[in-house]
């Protein structure tokens, strides 16, 4: 089997109610209403500039960018309170590292609040490379992010999965294999849909 390369946010994690959380923290410190977490999930994705830029845009104001650095604040200081891990990831990686499979994290989220959420959810023992967005000076969909990800884990094929267009867009960037999770917060065409961590095995086990 390919080594597999995976998203964080909507894939692994469903991290969604603390970022909201987050957002709307800084939201209204600057006097303005709460989001519904809906709509925060449909921001997710771009790194934490464009959630911040759309959801300021939400309510009809610009986005100031020394916000940013409260937001990442906030966001540091409790990025576990309600993120989990999706039913059945765990039970993956493990059947996958049993495997010898090897596997990283590319994801957009900066760095240290992405390994913070591995470490406290016991789920950085799997990888042998996290990428953040802070990692290189570029972000999926830039398929220099994963092509850097493929290089610190020292393989040049893999599988890409994530939930995300950026995830798939960046693995076509390379000629990877890519598929998408449909539990997670984006949508996205690729050649492969799973819409259980069962059904990522099966397609893992399939194409190989």
């Amino acid at each position: 089997m390919r080594p597999v390369i995976f998203d964080l946010d909507g894939t692994l994690v469903d991290s969604a109610p603390d970022i909201a959380a987050s957002v709307n923290r800084v939201l209204e410190a600057n006097g303005h209403a709460a989001l519904p977490l809906s709509e925060v999930i449909a921001m997710i994705g771009d790194g934490a500039k464009t959630l911040l830029e759309r959801a300021f845009a939400a309510r009809g104001v610009a986005y100031d960018p020394g916000l940013l650095a409260a937001f990442m604040e906030d966001y540091r200081a409790k990025p576990v309170i309600a993120t989990k891990p999706y039913p059945g990831i765990m039970e993956l990686l493990a059947i996958l590292q049993e495997r010898r499979v090897p596997m990283a994290v590319c994801t957009n989220k900066p760095y240290g609040p992405a390994m913070r959420i591995l470490e406290e959810l016991d789920l950085a023992r799997y990888f042998g490379v996290v990428l953040g967005g802070d990692s290189v000076p570029y972000k999926k969909p830039d398929p220099r992010h994963l092509a850097a990800t493929l290089a610190a884990l020292e393989v040049t094929d893999a599988f890409m999965v994530g939930d995300h267009r950026n995830d798939i867009l960046a693995a076509e960037g390379l000629g990877l294999p890519a598929i998408h999770v449909r539990w997670g917060y984006g949508e996205a065409s690729a050649p492969y849909s799973a819409a259980s961590t069962e059904e990522l095995l099966q397609i893992l086990d399939r194409v190989g």
